[in-house]
């Protein structure tokens, strides 16, 4: 018997994750530094979802108002997940991967701090 969407009942099927798929066996988490504190991440996963699966969901915030801000789009078109990392402000964190001992700090306004506006 097929299966035919609105008619019958799918068969059950096992959990399907995308690391299964591929069988996929990430390696050891290592840290990176958020704000001064260690923030758990696996190998190939960017900044941004090293500090979304810690809970953190803004690490930067607007010029205008001080609004928070964290990741939107996750493939570098938004510019919302800006931070400052290893020193450098403005870098999209979705885009960069969370290396061992990378530091990341809130970013306030344009991150440039020491320039006056």
């Amino acid at each position: 018997m097929r299966f035919r969407p609105g008619l019958e009942t799918p068969p059950m099927r096992r959990r399907r994750t995308p690391a299964g798929l591929v069988e996929a066996e990430p390696g050891p988490a290592h840290h990176i530094e958020f704000d001064g504190r260690p923030v758990p991440a696996l190998p190939g996963q960017s900044i941004a979802a090293a500090l979304w699966a810690d809970g953190v969901l803004a690490w930067r915030t607007t010029r205008v108002g001080g609004t928070p801000r964290g990741a939107f789009c996750g493939i570098g078109s938004c510019f919302d997940c800006l931070a400052t990392v290893d020193g450098r402000p403005n870098q999209r964190t979705c885009l960069l991967p969370a290396e061992p001992g990378t530091t990341v700090t809130t970013q306030e306004g344009h991150g440039r701090a020491d320039l006056a506006v």
